[in-house]
């Protein structure tokens, strides 16, 4: 694209001037020509002075929402045939619905990248110049687009619902399970069978809470509370609640911390370890040992989790951090399986702390190595 090629002109209405800025940058780097207003009325006021030829706008604005302004475009001279496209922090059904009924073509989640925002107005532009037919087939096409997108935010919602609504009852039979077990007069075999209950129990609320914070990192809404923890009491507390586990599957836990304190949310990195132990414990073969080191150096603090299980192939060491992967590994193609949400959420997890988490081979087995910003 040369410089100075006007190649459209798009309206951007957003009340927040960091987000007009960047949508300026990002339609401007493809030769548009950026035409910015902070309000609805703004918005509706530059729309009939500068007829654009697409409209960005926002949905959560003081005053006039978006969903009006658009009704309003609609309603003038050219703003029939001019493409609107939404754009939101809020991904839900209800919301999608709402900008649909008010005229909008498209609908983008904020963040929205910038090679994603200059694809979206270039489509909605090539659209207008469609014959009728190809519009036809092209409106057909959107209508399907826009019901796959309903089914997910329905599903996400669901997901949402579920995740909320299990977490009483499962913390429920947590809390009578260890009642049960203060018992003294429970048989030997009854105890045994209270505790796997107790087990399952803390694996589904897990897997319940991985959901749950998966969902909210879509959102943009999974943020870290950090505060200084002591690294080697957590470890120790972490590996003190898998105990029965590891005994069960005649592994060994080990730990060597050489960190005092580390600045992190003491929730998300215990479940963090919480998931990583699990995993090492599923996969180490019997009579073997899985140890949590964690040291300094670099400006970070590394926290490494060993097993010796089959190990992960190198060609899959990034995917197994994606959500529902079964990994296949080592010399007899054993296979790493499990709910795979844990992995998924350790990702997300250390990431919103600035950190990175990576996979390496243990030989035998494989290391998942965290690495914290070292803030003391």
């Amino acid at each position: 694209m040369e410089r100075g090629q006007v190649t459209g002109r798009i309206l951007v209405v957003d009340d927040n001037s960091e987000n007009r800025a960047l949508a300026r940058a990002a339609l401007e780097d493809e030769g548009y020509l950026a035409i910015l207003a902070a309000t609805g009325q703004e918005g509706i006021q530059a729309f009939e002075v500068e007829r654009p030829d697409c409209v960005l706008l926002d949905i959560r604005m003081p005053g006039m929402d978006g969903f009006e302004v658009c009704r309003r475009i609609r309603r003038l001279p050219g703003g029939a045939d001019t493409p609107v496209l939404f754009l939101t922090a809020l991904r839900d059904l209800d919301t999608f619905d709402q900008a649909l009924r008010a005229g909008g073509d498209d609908f983008l989640t904020k963040p929205v990248r910038p090679t994603e925002l200059a694809i979206r107005v270039q489509a909605a532009l090539k659209l207008r110049q469609l014959s009728s037919d190809l519009r036809e087939h092209y409106e057909l096409v959107r209508r399907q687009r826009n019901d796959v997108l309903r089914l997910q935010l329905q599903k996400e919602r669901l997901t949402a619902f579920l995740v909320h609504d299990l977490k009483n009852p499962v913390n429920a039979m947590d809390l009578h399970a260890q009642l049960l077990l203060r018992d003294p007069e429970l048989s030997e075999r009854a105890r045994e069978s209270v505790q796997s209950i107790r087990n399952e129990a803390r694996s589904l609320l897990r897997l319940v809470l991985n959901l749950l914070d998966i969902s909210k990192s879509e959102e943009g809404q999974l943020a870290p509370h950090s505060a200084a923890v002591d690294l080697d009491a957590l470890v120790a507390e972490v590996l003190e609640g898998h105990d029965v586990d590891a005994r069960s599957a005649g592994v060994r836990l080990e730990r060597t911390v050489e960190v005092g304190t580390v600045t992190a949310d003491p929730d998300l990195l215990r479940r963090v370890l919480d998931n990583l132990v699990d995993n090492a414990i599923r996969h180490a073969p019997e009579r073997s040992e899985v140890r949590v080191t964690a040291a300094r150096g670099n400006g970070a603090v590394e926290i490494r989790v060993a097993d010796a299980g089959t190990g992960v192939a190198d060609e899959m060491r990034e995917k197994i951090f994606d959500r529902f992967v079964r990994v296949e590994s080592g010399q007899r193609a054993a296979t790493r399986t499990g709910r795979g949400l844990g992995l998924a959420f350790c990702k997300l997890a250390v990431e919103v702390h600035g950190g990175t988490i990576r996979v390496e081979s243990g030989r035998p087995g494989a290391v998942f190595c965290v690495s914290l910003p070292d803030a003391g």
